[in-house]
């Protein structure tokens, strides 16, 4: 894809995860923008040591000028993204609920959606995927390989929106990895902490074999 053609991103969130992509989409070619809990200041300083090359703006600038969200603050923080704004983007929960870290949350507990489904919910405009989560924020640059490798990892987007899944997948591909569709964001649940695909290097062919519910089900 020609660099003019690329989609404009922007990234909630300048901790290890979201400054991690925020590294690899520049080296790609993508325009950065990046929102997070510090300073103004601060997150300046932030993003040109650890994130050269990406800008930071206000969440409504973000949202204003971004063509793809992604999502990548901690779970427990998801109501401070502006979900009511996201109508019509393509919005990329990167986010896992981790009960060490965000504690128990009870109504997350009870419902049988995946988490990604829950997101969605926040608002029905908005064109859902989930991905990126199921790696590490340490294996994002180490892991990304040239197109064709042998050894390319995959990673999974799920959603219920057929064109929101393409347009991440070509996002993946530039970041160095191999994207399988996973069909609608129910199938997320395969990718949450302590189901089969999380936390595993795979290949297309063994992560498209664990994302499907039967798959995940016998798990």
């Amino acid at each position: 894809m020609h660099v003019a053609d690329l989609p404009s991103i922007g990234i909630f969130g300048a901790g290890k995860v979201g400054t991690a992509l925020a590294r690899l989409l520049v080296a790609s070619g993508y325009e950065v923008v990046m929102a997070g809990s510090p300073r103004q200041t601060a997150l300046d300083l932030l993003v040109s040591v650890v994130a050269p090359g990406a800008k930071v703006a206000t969440p409504a600038e973000l949202v204003a000028g971004a063509e793809v969200i992604i999502v990548a603050v901690p779970f427990g923080k998801a109501g401070t993204v502006p979900w009511s704004d996201f109508g019509e983007r393509v919005v990329v929960d990167a986010m896992n609920y981790w009960p060490p870290v965000d504690g128990h949350i009870a109504e997350i507990d009870a419902d049988e959606r995946s988490t990604s489904e829950i997101m969605a919910a926040r608002n029905p405009n908005a064109r859902v995927v989930k991905s990126l989560n199921h790696l590490g924020y340490h294996e994002m640059e180490d892991d990304s390989m040239d197109a064709g490798s042998p050894l390319r990892r995959a990673l999974a987007v799920v959603g219920d929106d057929p064109e929101a899944r393409a347009v991440l997948a070509r996002i993946i591909d530039d970041l160095g990895f191999d994207a399988v569709d996973g069909g609608p964001l129910a199938n997320g649940r395969a990718l949450e902490p302590g189901h089969p695909a999380f936390g595993r290097e795979l290949s297309a062919a063994e992560l498209t074999a664990l994302v499907t519910p039967a798959a995940h089900l016998a798990a």
